[in-house]
């Protein structure tokens, strides 16, 4: 394959995706690492992809989204390991309502291929699914966040009040024995009408987000169904959820390195 044709595919696989891994591209296109990594500086000066911490994103078409773009690359190990685990809780058929947070847009990467109802408030998300034809898209309006390509206010919340999914996956800027935190007021409304939405909440987030709080409540614990998380959350972690009536889903993270990574999924019920 000529480097114009190699170039060619591998934008075409960065903009299906939105984001994709570097053990990926290597995979799917059969060629070195080192040749991959030319292509993607190649890509990266003409303005079409932005590289991160072990992968690509799109940038082609998108604004850059200076918060996501920043909170995407922080332990990314976990966030693609804890995402693989949702991915597979979730059932082909189901009607699944993502937030705009970075490992939920992995859930999301994982998700695109499959027949699914997706609705989202994610530009990142939507873009995913944008040209997905397995896919029923529904992305929610509003006001949309420069910094993180997220819709939110009043609008959202209204057309979130008309809808039910089987299935919300959120994720969170902290979490204490108090619950789930976000950053933002807005955001916080908007993901209090997706827990009345769902049949069942799934929160995705890293060991690092337990043990901290942030600037407001969006609920309590025992209004998740479950939790997904990496191995590095304490034992007293998960007594906690387990007393909240959660199931608790841990995964093993892989070395960074790792190709592909390995995934050892240990479920924990509540008594």
């Amino acid at each position: 394959m000529q480097n114009h044709e190699r170039r060619s595919r591998l934008l075409d696989l960065i903009r299906i995706r939105g984001f994709a891994a570097l053990d990926e591209l290597v995979r799917e296109l059969g060629v070195s690492e080192s040749t991959i990594r030319r292509d993607l500086d190649a890509l990266e000066e003409q303005g079409s992809a932005k590289r991160t911490h072990g992968g690509v994103l799109y940038s082609g078409g998108m604004p850059r989204l200076a918060e996501f773009d920043e909170r995407q690359p922080a332990n990314w190990a976990a966030k693609r390991a804890i995402a693989a685990t949702a991915a597979e809780v979730i059932g082909d058929g189901e009607t699944v309502l993502l937030d705009g947070g970075t490992t939920t847009y992995e859930v999301a990467r994982l998700l695109v291929g499959r027949s699914l109802q997706v609705v989202t408030n994610s530009l990142p998300v939507a873009n995913l699914f944008a040209s997905e034809a397995r896919t029923d898209l529904v992305l929610l309006g509003g006001y949309v966040s420069p910094r993180t390509g997220v819709c939110l206010g009043p609008y959202a919340n209204e057309l979130l009040g008309r809808l039910h999914v089987t299935t919300t996956v959120l994720s969170a800027a902290g979490i204490s024995e108090e619950g789930l935190f976000n950053a933002h007021l807005l955001l916080a409304e908007t993901e209090q009408a997706m827990l009345e939405a769902a049949g069942r909440v799934i929160v995705v987030a890293d060991s690092s987000k337990f043990g901290r709080k942030s600037l407001t409540l969006v609920s309590e614990l025992s209004a998740i169904d479950v939790f997904v998380s990496d191995d590095g959350l304490p034992p007293a972690w998960r007594d906690t959820i387990a007393k909240a009536g959660a199931e608790l889903l841990i995964t093993s993270v892989p070395d960074e390195d790792a190709t592909p990574p390995s995934r050892h999924l240990r479920r924990m019920r509540p008594a």
